[in-house]
């Protein structure tokens, strides 16, 4: 996909609410569409528009109505009834060249979402988007189609972000990031975050307590997705999701909640509120009707294509993990699994087809090996690939056979990029792909350049070869020979209007896999 001269000018518009621009734009196809009582909802449109997961004809469009997301009852202000929702897919702003427009039914039972899979769109093509309810006009949002199959692109560009706790910082990074020129945001994880800490910036989270069930996971969404950032960066482009754990709650593994004293410590009891947060998330996400949640059930790794320069396969780390917290003598029994078998078989089959120049594997949690401790002695996170070696090993074989491996991760809130080694243990040899890791959107306040203990990690794993722990994105821009990865950090966030830089940037070449900075 190349870029667009006209896009500042456009995304001026976008980030302005477009209202003004929608209402004069209503003569045909949104005009006198209103359902029985929808005149009477004020303003439904707080929690913005998004779209995401974009196939070479269409892309799936989002809203929610909700004129007070905060209700204790997780239905954002909104009637128990039926509302017809309109929306329109345009090639230009002003809504004077509309392609598709259609009707869906919002519904209490999925608290008023609306997801929209349009089809029929052209390939590798810009369009904007809008919503109506009764009288109300949505934003407007900017999306773009995935090339066509096998098209020979030169350039994509995507960011990719994780963890963002809101009651950690201002969404600042979001400010900046709806301003760049992508193609794609793909989010790795912690959309929300599920205590009730008030934090100490003056955004605390609603509900005051940790959530649970249904309706509270509803309002934390509705509390998250507010925010004027946010909805910016989600206006922008189209997004791809996939959930780490605080989605659920913080570490789960499986059918098991976190070691605690709360009656969830039963699985059928823990089952029961992981059903309940991803019918909420599903509600809260451009997600197509392939991943609606069956229950406890949500089928999340899926594959992106575009055109013959990109593939991404979105996986799930969470679901299907062996419990994590076992005894040192188990963790390289080589039944273990962090993916579960069929996601697994799915992923292998994948990388061993056709597949585009680069490989992007966009995923959780940490992949190359991670050793803290100095000296001889080693030290590994359970929540990463290390407490699951020998299917990272396996994975790690296969990339040595796989068109340009790239993993890209979220979750430890820290900027981190590392060469994917044939033998961790031996720094001589082979390079088989790379691992950019991003930093948080917010988790962990305001971070600084460095820890004291990073140091340890540099000379332990030689294979990293870059630590940062401010808060902000990965912006990336792939070409056919190279790609190029702008770690890009925010001054500060637990107060507003922080600046944005890029703390380092490095490249990859097609064909010889390894960081090159610079």
């Amino acid at each position: 996909m190349t870029s667009n001269p006209s896009r500042v000018n456009r995304r001026q518009v976008l980030l302005a609410g477009s209202a003004a621009i929608g209402v004069a734009a209503l003569g045909t196809g949104l005009a006198g569409a209103a359902g029985a009582g929808t005149g009477r909802i004020r303003e439904p449109f707080q929690l913005g528009v998004a779209s995401g997961d974009p196939s070479p004809d269409g892309v799936v469009l989002w809203t929610r109505l909700a004129p007070e997301p905060l209700t204790e009852d997780g239905f954002g202000g909104m009637p128990d009834q039926i509302v017809p929702v309109q929306w329109q897919v345009a090639t230009d702003e002003r809504f004077t060249d509309v392609v598709a427009e259609g009707t869906e039914q919002a519904q209490r039972a999925s608290a008023h979402s609306v997801h929209v899979e349009v089809s029929g769109l052209r390939a590798g093509a810009e369009y904007f988007y809008r919503f109506r309810a009764g009288s109300e006009l949505s934003p407007v949002g900017r999306t773009k189609t995935a090339p066509a199959p096998g098209a020979k692109l030169d350039r994509f560009s995507f960011a990719f972000a994780s963890c963002q706790n809101f009651v950690a910082g201002h969404y600042t990074a979001y400010q900046h990031m709806a301003e760049e020129d992508l193609d794609l945001v793909a989010f790795l994880g912690d959309y929300i975050y599920e205590g009730g800490n008030a934090g100490s910036i003056g955004r605390p989270h609603v509900p005051a307590h940790e959530i649970m069930d249904l309706a509270d996971y509803r309002t934390r969404l509705g509390q998250y997705k507010a925010d004027p950032f946010l909805q910016a960066a989600h206006a922008a482009f189209p997004w791809a999701v996939v959930f780490d754990d605080h989605e659920v709650e913080n570490n789960w593994a499986g059918d098991l909640s976190q070691p605690d004293t709360e009656p969830d410590q039963d699985p059928a009891v823990f089952r029961e509120r992981r059903a309940q947060a991803f019918q909420a998330y599903y509600e809260h996400m451009p997600l197509r009707r392939a991943q609606r949640p069956s229950g406890p059930d949500i089928r999340i790794h899926r594959r992106l294509t575009f055109g013959d320069l990109v593939d991404v396969h979105l996986l799930d780390t969470r679901q299907y993990r062996d419990d994590q917290e076992v005894p040192p003598e188990q963790v390289d029994d080589p039944e273990r699994t962090l993916l579960g078998a069929e996601q697994r078989k799915w992923l292998l089959d994948n990388l061993a087809g056709e597949t585009a120049r680069w490989n992007v594997l966009a995923q959780q949690v940490f992949f190359s090996q991670r050793d803290f401790a100095a000296g001889d002695a080693d030290s590994f996170s359970n929540d990463a690939w290390d407490n699951y070696p020998a299917e990272r090993n396996l994975l790690r074989d296969r990339m040595a056979g796989v068109s340009n491996p790239v993993v890209i991760t979220g979750d430890v809130h820290a900027n981190y990029a590392a060469d994917i080694k044939a033998d961790f243990e031996d720094p001589a040899s082979a390079t088989v792909g790379v691992e950019l890791v991003g930093t948080s959107i917010t988790s962990g306040g305001n971070g600084s350049d460095q820890n004291p203990s990073d140091s340890v990690q540099l000379q332990e794993n030689p294979h990293i070869k870059f630590i940062n722990r401010k808060r902000g994105y990965v912006r990336n821009t792939i070409t056919h020979d190279s790609w190029t990865a702008d770690y890009r950090v925010v001054d500060q966030v637990t107060a507003p209007g922080g600046s944005l830089s890029d703390r380092a940037t490095f490249t990859i070449q097609a064909g010889k896999p390894g960081l090159l900075q610079g």
